[in-house]
C-alpha cells in the first residue's frame, strides 16, 4: 500500500485502527507512507525481491503514478483508491488522474457521487467502500443546552482555505442579523487560525476555539452541524452529526446528499442554518454503514 497517510503507523489513531481491520483479511499488508516517512529509496530497495500480489494506492495522483510502476514491474494487480473530489481538481491534475485509473485493475471510491462521476471513464470495475467509522458513541447522543449560546452552530475541520471556515463567520453574522441568539464554535485548528480569532474579534462575534477535541461533547451541544468546504474528500464529521441526530447543513460536496444533510447552494447556506434553528429539527443517517467485519470484506473484495 502506498498512502500519504502518516496517521496509519500511529497505534493511537483510527487510520491505524481500520489498518489493522485490512492487515487481517490478507496474509500480509506493507505500508509505505510516501514521500512523508517513506523515501523512494527506500520504497525500492524494501519490494526488491519481494512478490505482491497487489499494489494498491490510496490516491491516482502521483502515489498512482508509483504504484502503476511497482505493479508492472512485479506483474501484481493495480488497485487505486479515490477520497477526493476529482471535480474539483485542477484540469492537469484531473487529467494526470484519469491517465493512472485507466490503468487500474480495480478503483476503490468512497461514494456513489464519485463512481458515477468516474463510470464513463475508466474501464476497470468501481468499488464502493465507504471510510469505516465506528457510530457506536454517536448513536442516540441526547441533546444537551449549551449554557453560553441559546443556539449553537458547530463547525468541524482544519482551518484552511480549502474548508472556507471564515464563511461559517459570516453565516453567524447573518444568522444574529436575522434576530436569532446564535454562537459558533469552531472544532478544529490550521493555518488560518489566527486570522479566525482576529476576524472573530472585529465582528465582535461570539466564536469559540476549543482546538482539536473529542468532538462527542460538542455535538451533544450542537443545534446544528454547518459545513463550508469548497470540497470534502468523504466528511467523516457529516456522517458523525448525522448519526448523532445533529442536522448538518452544507454544500453538495463529498457524502453530504448520500448521508442526509441539508444540501444548498454556498450563497444559502445562512438561510438553510435559520430555518433549522428555529424549526428545532434534528437530523438522520441516510446511508447503512457497514460494520467493522462487513467493512474490511468489502475492501479486500475491492482487490481481485
Amino acid at each position: 500500500m502506498i498512502s500519504g497517510d502518516p496517521t496509519l503507523l500511529d497505534p493511537k489513531s483510527r487510520a491505524f485502527g481500520r489498518l489493522e481491520l485490512q492487515r487481517a483479511q490478507v496474509e500480509r499488508l506493507d505500508v509505505f507512507v510516501w514521500p512523508q516517512i517513506h523515501s523512494l529509496g527506500t520504497i525500492l530497495k524494501a519490494v526488491h525481491g519481494q512478490h505482491y500480489d497487489v499494489v494498491t494506492a490510496q490516491d491516482p495522483f502521483w502515489r498512482g503514478h508509483l504504484a502503476w510502476h511497482l505493479a508492472r514491474r512485479m506483474h501484481a494487480r493495480l488497485n487505486l483508491q479515490v477520497h477526493t473530489d476529482l471535480a474539483a481538481q485542477p484540469w492537469w491534475r484531473l487529467v494526470w488522474a484519469y491517465v493512472q485509473l485507466r490503468r487500474a485493475d480495480s478503483v476503490r471510491v468512497v461514494s456513489e457521487r464519485l463512481k458515477k462521476e468516474m463510470a464513463s471513464h475508466i474501464r476497470a470495475p468501481i468499488f464502493v467502500v465507504p471510510i469505516y467509522i465506528d457510530l457506536a458513541p454517536f448513536l442516540g447522543l441526547a441533546h444537551t443546552h449549551n449554557p453560553r449560546f441559546e443556539k449553537t452552530i458547530l463547525w468541524i475541520g482544519r482551518f484552511e482555505a480549502e474548508k472556507d471556515p471564515e464563511n461559517a463567520l459570516a453565516v453567524l453574522k447573518q444568522v444574529r442579523a436575522a434576530g436569532v441568539d446564535a454562537g459558533l464554535i469552531l472544532l478544529g485548528a490550521g493555518s488560518e487560525d489566527a486570522r479566525l480569532r482576529s476576524e472573530a474579534r472585529r465582528l465582535t462575534l461570539p466564536v469559540e476555539f476549543p482546538g482539536w477535541q473529542n468532538p462527542l461533547p460538542y455535538l451533544q451541544m450542537a443545534d446544528v452541524v454547518l459545513s463550508t468546504s469548497r470540497f470534502e474528500s468523504y466528511g467523516a464529521s457529516i456522517i458523525e452529526a448525522l448519526a448523532a441526530g445533529v442536522p448538518v447543513v452544507a454544500p453538495n460536496v463529498g457524502i453530504a446528499k448520500e448521508a442526509g444533510a441539508i444540501v444548498v447552494p454556498r450563497s444559502n447556506l445562512a438561510a438553510a442554518v435559520l430555518e433549522v434553528l428555529r424549526s428545532g429539527r434534528r437530523g438522520k443517517l441516510l446511508l447503512s454503514m457497514p460494520s467493522a467485519q462487513e467493512w474490511a470484506k468489502r475492501w479486500r473484495e475491492t482487490l481481485i
